[in-house]
């Protein structure tokens, strides 16, 4: 999770600096893994190469993390028992057999986490750091690659569009600083002002930046609204994040929210799905989420001139205005529990669900009842075995129904051919047209007789069969 300001420290032999941009591109890129790919720091000295560690070696990384962890780490009490753990395992010779960095570094990464259960956490080896002047000059090259990867990424907004019933759809794959993506968020936000729902689709999100979290949500409430707050446990302070009291644009204030999640879902991402929910403003759909709340510093640690360590260490910890705690370990449970693959379908059924219920005019409850049909079956679907589908085999006028590769397709005259999807009932569904459907009707013998075309207005059209196959 981004800070507006991080500093890293470390003990002994540790470098001091402000990280902000390298703490964000672990996030973003992968951190509920513990550490994401390797840095542009690494790749451009070549990469940490596998030393290998003596006894002596092992000791002091050990007393250089257990240091950090004891003076930054957010609980004190698992920090003293991180260490104590470790400590008596150097002692009883458990780490004798890990003669290489990266697996010795490995194992600290699980003993910190058996303990700790943090997903923030984590431990790996490190290239040597470079005089102060080319490091700078490396730095400002890295800031540039940074702000072109969250340009080519367009601020993690990967689809933002209208689906049918005029739902607002966001597949948002990462949250990026307000400060680079905010005309992004803000365009996607407008271009979605006049839906009747949203769903804000997280299942590919592993984090980010609070401040993206706040402009987004910010359309989301009419008046300023308590989001989160962060504990930070060095300066025993408090961190409150708020919605602006300004938008560019219109609010959605009472717009049904819905907010697709997975296992995947991470971090910030998290925390816009717990904000939500606990405000009682959006329904979750999908899984539970995977349960890192805690925003955290790189720490680098120099034990020679050959071995370099670096560590993540939690610094703070997120505080829910409305329950006092946050989604560390648990992560977020879902209003509605999906397979994330079902995640998408499930909202909008639900949406449509609960908008029939509310007695819409009927011509939009004709609509809704068209979508809903749809949707209950991509939940469930109707399978059709082969001799089930040759009675519909045929031509209808200027409809044709043919079998390819044991599914129907319909074609009328030179215009595309669709694939026909089973509802039920003779009905058919055309995977790619939305607004028609083709109801087939049969006669007393059961043998089908007639296709009707049905269209999302409430008009239809029908052909006789005029030859078979």
């Amino acid at each position: 999770m981004d800070r507006s300001s991080l500093r890293c420290s470390g003990g002994p032999g540790a470098f001091r600096y402000t990280l902000r941009l390298v703490v964000y591109l672990l996030i973003s890129a992968g951190m509920w893994q513990g550490f994401a790919p390797r840095s542009a720091v690494a790749q451009q000295n070549g990469g940490p190469r596998d030393l290998g560690i003596s006894r002596s070696h092992r000791a002091a990384i050990i007393d250089s993390l257990t240091r950090a962890l004891d003076e930054f780490y957010v609980f004190p009490d698992i920090a003293r028992d991180i260490g104590k753990l470790v400590k008596k395992n150097l002692k009883q010779g458990k780490y004798d057999t890990l003669v290489t960095l990266s697996a010795f570094t490995s194992a600290l990464m699980n003993d910190f986490r058996f303990v700790s259960h943090d997903l923030h956490m984590g431990v790996r080896p490190s290239a040597p750091r470079r005089p102060e002047a080319e490091d700078s000059l490396a730095a400002a090259k890295r800031q540039k690659a940074w702000e072109d990867d969250m340009r080519r990424s367009n601020y993690g907004f990967r689809k933002v569009e209208v689906l049918s019933g005029n739902i607002g759809y966001v597949d948002l794959r990462g949250f990026n600083p307000a400060e680079y993506g905010g005309a992004t968020a803000v365009a996607a936000m407008n271009f979605l002002a006049s839906a009747d729902a949203l769903i804000f689709d997280l299942r590919a999100n592993g984090g980010g930046s609070p401040s993206m979290i706040q402009l987004i949500s910010s359309y989301l409430f009419r008046e300023p609204t308590h989001l989160n707050s962060f504990y930070i446990r060095r300066t025993d302070s408090v961190q409150q994040f708020w919605t602006s009291a300004h938008v560019e644009g219109p609010r959605m204030p009472d717009v049904p929210v819905y907010v697709l999640t997975s296992n995947h879902t991470f971090s910030a991402a998290e925390e816009f799905t717990y904000n939500l929910k606990n405000l009682k403003r959006a329904t979750i759909v999908g899984q539970t989420t995977g349960g890192g709340a805690h925003p955290v510093d790189e720490h680098w640690f120099r034990i020679d001139d050959s071995i370099y360590v670096e560590a993540r260490i939690p610094f703070g910890r997120a505080v829910n205005p409305v329950t006092g705690t946050n989604w560390e370990g648990t992560g977020v449970e879902p209003d509605i529990a999906v397979p994330e693959e079902q995640a998408l379908t499930a909202a909008q059924l639900d949406f449509c669900t609960k908008r029939l219920a509310a007695l819409p005019s009927e011509t939009e409850r004709f609509r809704l009842t068209w979508a809903q049909r749809e949707l209950q079956v991509r939940l469930n679907p109707v399978t059709l075995g082969l001799e089930d589908l040759k009675p519909y085999l045929g031509v209808f006028g200027p409809r044709l129904i043919t079998l390819e590769n044991g599914a129907l397709f319909y074609q009328r005259q030179d215009r595309p051919k669709y694939r026909l999807i089973p509802m039920g009932d003779d009905l058919f569904a055309l995977d790619g047209l939305e607004y028609f459907r083709a109801q087939f009707v049969r006669d007393s013998s059961g043998a089908v007789t007639e296709l009707v075309g049905l269209y999302d207005d409430g008009t239809q059209d029908a052909n006789p069969r005029t030859s078979g196959f």
